[in-house]
């Protein structure tokens, strides 16, 4: 299979990103999920968007100049994902349920279907708490936005402009924005 422009040119910027930002566990995580992404996966699902999504351009128009390509590689297939609300959220906690949402590019639901690994990004509106949660793969963000993470071996951090967040495997943690939007890229190897 041949693969879009616009996924191969997100993943090279996806790739020197992470290689630039990434130290120790993290960087071995990103190294495997560069590794698999190298071959192609069939293709995915089409485009679903929710009233949250209004959010993406205004955070990638804020995104850091050291994420500029990786930001315009990222706008540039942002519009075929498929978002989705978590699927542990409630309409009962209105902040959350219309303050966040989650779309797959490499992976299960992605635009390219993939049970090796999992690359997606995150959108919140200003002042969201993205709820307590664990997952068994390891996983590295990279953040186009200010924002804060937590998990349970470390306090709120904002990783700034070029930094990363790394999620050991099985480890609680959340996400949280602040006055303005939040997007955040995801990197997890299966």
């Amino acid at each position: 299979m041949d693969r879009p422009p616009d996924i191969a040119a997100f993943l090279d910027s996806s790739a020197r990103a992470l290689r630039a930002a990434c130290s120790g566990q993290a960087l071995r995580a990103a190294e495997k999920v560069i590794a698999r992404a190298a071959m192609p996966g069939r293709p995915g699902d089409g485009a679903a968007r929710l009233p949250v999504c209004d959010w993406i351009a205004t955070a990638l128009a804020g995104a850091p100049a050291g994420r500029a390509d990786l930001a315009g590689a990222f706008a540039a297939l942002e519009g075929r994902l498929r978002w989705y609300r978590r699927g542990s959220a409630s309409e009962s906690e209105p902040a959350f349920w219309n303050g966040h949402a989650n779309a797959v590019i490499l992976g299960p639901g992605g635009l390219e279907t993939r049970d090796d690994l999992w690359i997606g990004a995150t959108v919140m509106a200003p002042n969201v708490n993205y709820m307590d949660h664990d997952h068994p793969p390891e996983e590295v963000y990279l953040s186009l936005t200010p924002g804060e993470w937590w998990n349970s071996a470390m306090d709120w951090t904002d990783p700034g402009p070029d930094g990363f967040i790394y999620n050991p495997p099985g480890i609680t943690h959340a996400m949280r924005s602040g006055t303005g939007p939040f997007l955040a890229l995801w990197y997890l190897p299966l």
